[in-house]
Parts: C-alpha cells; sequence; structure tokens
C-alpha cells in the first residue's frame, strides 16, 4: 500500500470509476448479445420440421456448455472483480477528507502514474 493525498487521488478515482463503469457496461452487452444469439438458434432449431432437425444436427451438448463459460461465465467473474475494485474506489471517495493521506493500492498508483 502506497500514502497518498486524497486530493491528488480524486480526479484520478471518479476517471478510474467512469472506465470501470464502462467497462463493465460493455461486457454486459457481450453477454447479452450471446444470450439473445443462443435463444435465436434454439427457436430456430425448435421450429424446424423433425425431418430436417434431422439432417440439420444440434451443437452437442459440451460444446454448448463450453461456449456458456467462454461467453457468460467467465466474463461475470470479471465483472464481479471489477465491481470490487469500483467499490474500493468509491469506498476511497467517500471515506475520507481531501487532505487526508489515504492508503492506494499498487495496482492504483500504477494506473495513477
Amino acid at each position: 500500500m502506497i500514502q497518498r493525498k486524497a486530493a491528488e487521488v480524486y480526479p484520478f478515482l471518479e476517471s478510474y470509476i467512469a472506465r470501470k463503469e464502462t467497462q463493465i457496461a460493455e461486457i454486459e452487452q457481450i453477454i447479452d448479445r450471446y444470450e439473445k444469439k443462443r435463444l435465436m438458434e434454439e427457436r430456430s432449431y425448435q421450429s424446424m420440421s423433425s425431418l430436417r432437425r434431422m439432417f440439420t444436427g444440434k451443437k452437442p451438448d459440451h460444446h454448448a456448455a463450453v461456449e456458456y463459460i467462454h461467453y457468460v461465465k467467465r466474463p461475470m467473474a470479471q465483472i464481479r472483480q471489477l465491481r470490487v475494485e469500483l467499490e474500493q474506489a468509491k469506498a476511497i471517495m467517500t471515506s475520507s477528507n481531501p487532505g487526508d493521506l489515504i492508503a492506494i493500492s499498487y495496482d492504483l498508483d500504477k494506473e495513477l502514474q
């Protein structure tokens, strides 16, 4: 942990919070697009005649599971991590006065410079 004056860190934290919120929104959009695409594919498959379904085939379940992990589960874990970082930054802003010395992590200090 590194000690810095809160007044030095506030402008950076505001942009940091905005950037993290933007990243979260982008990841959520990616997840939504994947889920909509998967739902449309499933509806399309279900609307086919049984003969056509027999020739078309469906993705094996393990492929669907791997896609789910790649497009939903890992991004959701990334969102949780970003939210933790966001809460830490918000806590620093709300719990300190501009003249106080605050402890920031090395990662935040690296991004500050």
